[in-house]
């Protein structure tokens, strides 16, 4: 299961009364390590005053690896992310989390980012298996 979702949640959702805020909220204690990761990147594009922040750095666990996969593969958890901090995030291999500050100039950046040619310049035999 992704998400730990509460009773309550589920109800609003099955009559299909669910406020985004609440599913940002089921997300964040639900999936910390992504939370966390997402939330020190914009803190740290907006500390260096930047347009881009990007994470290099493996998940320590698969425990952490595995929130940060369901964060960035559902459609609906990275939307929400993205509305919530205001900025575009992308997602290469299996941790490389980048998140793309609201400018005209950061459209050709995330492109770049999440072209094919950068996917294929951002693998290394020790992500394979990850």
């Amino acid at each position: 299961m992704s998400l730990d979702v509460s009773p309550a949640l589920l109800e609003k959702a099955e009559r299909g009364e669910v406020d985004e805020t609440e599913f940002v909220d089921c997300v964040r204690t639900s999936l910390p390590f992504a939370w966390e990761m997402i939330s020190s990147l914009v803190a740290q594009m907006k500390v260096d005053g930047t347009d881009f922040a990007d994470n290099q750095v493996p998940p320590p666990s698969e425990q952490a690896r595995g929130q940060l996969l369901r964060a960035m593969a559902s459609d609906a958890i990275r939307g929400a992310l993205s509305r919530h901090f205001g900025v575009q995030l992308a997602f290469q291999n299996c941790h490389r989390v980048a998140v793309f500050g609201p400018s005209e100039k950061n459209k050709e950046r995330y492109q770049r980012f999440t072209s094919v040619r950068a996917q294929l310049l951002n693998q290394s035999p020790e992500l394979r298996d990850c």
